[in-house]
């Protein structure tokens, strides 16, 4: 869709040349969603292809992936054998509502900035311990893990001026035994439920669930839970206000997938018999 309101397109090469934030800017990575409606509020576009980050970045401590990678980047990804959470790369790439086209273009950055609780790079990152990494509009920068990041649908801890920069994931956490659970009403349809279970080598398993609620919630037991224990933990920690509810799955149905997805991965992860 044309944007008929832009009047600029500021092409930064660096930070020092980003422009100082005023209102009617947005940044500009994939655009996909960008330039699906009208946007009639803006006057800028200020583009971050020029700044050239690389897509992904792997150290001894983390896989680093930048704000303007692409989903198709990401999923093309050639992990090493000794990341047992790898799969999830793959599995949550194919749980976007998007063609391979949209995949070439979306980034990984504008789908955590939207903040839609059905955003499957918002699942991943958060169930893998993902740190984000904010540019400050007034200079400096600010970490934030992702769980805490999405503070509900479409709302997030960004302030106007503010850039996501890069979402740093722990090569520990790539290396624990995951789960992978997810349902929609319809064969392709927008996610409802999505939820994701580790397991680390002290025996710690950890529940992350998107999708079904406004925003990433962890459960964490220290020690192995039986089915009557998660299903506690997600009534008490998970209240009913935190369900989403579009026509994509009304609360009701999202929570009872949610307990049935959550018992399903304790039981795959723990070897035990669902209840």
């Amino acid at each position: 869709m044309d944007l008929n309101t832009i009047t600029a397109v500021a092409h930064p090469q660096t930070r020092a040349q980003l422009p100082v934030w005023t209102p009617g800017d947005a940044w500009l990575a994939g655009g996909t969603w960008l330039f699906s409606e009208p946007q009639a509020q803006l006057t800028r576009l200020i583009d971050l292809t020029d700044l050239k980050w690389p897509a992904l970045t792997i150290t001894e401590s983390h896989l680093g992936i930048a704000a303007t990678c692409t989903v198709a980047q990401i999923d093309g990804l050639a992990c090493p054998a000794d990341w047992l959470a790898a799969p999830l790369i793959n599995q949550c790439c194919r749980a976007f509502l998007a063609s391979f086209k949209i995949w070439k273009t979306a980034t990984v950055g504008g789908n955590l900035c939207m903040s839609l609780p059905a955003g499957p790079m918002i699942s991943l990152t958060s169930a893998l311990d993902g740190v984000c990494t904010i540019w400050k509009a007034g200079g400096g920068e600010q970490k934030i893990p992702v769980i805490d990041f999405i503070t509900g649908n479409q709302r997030n801890r960004l302030t106007p001026g503010d850039l996501l920069r890069q979402i740093d994931i722990p090569i520990a956490a790539l290396k624990r035994r995951t789960a992978f659970r997810h349902i929609s009403l319809a064969p392709v349809g927008r996610s409802a439920a999505l939820l994701i279970g580790s397991l680390d080598a002290d025996g710690t398993l950890a529940l992350t669930v998107t999708a079904s609620t406004v925003r990433p919630i962890r459960l964490t037991f220290h020690k192995a839970p039986d089915a009557s224990a998660v299903r506690d933990a997600i009534v008490q920690q998970i209240t009913d206000d935190l369900y989403h509810t579009d026509i994509h799955g009304k609360p009701l149905w999202r929570k009872h997938m949610t307990l049935r997805l959550a018992e399903e991965i304790r039981g795959e992860l723990l070897g035990a018999t669902p209840s």
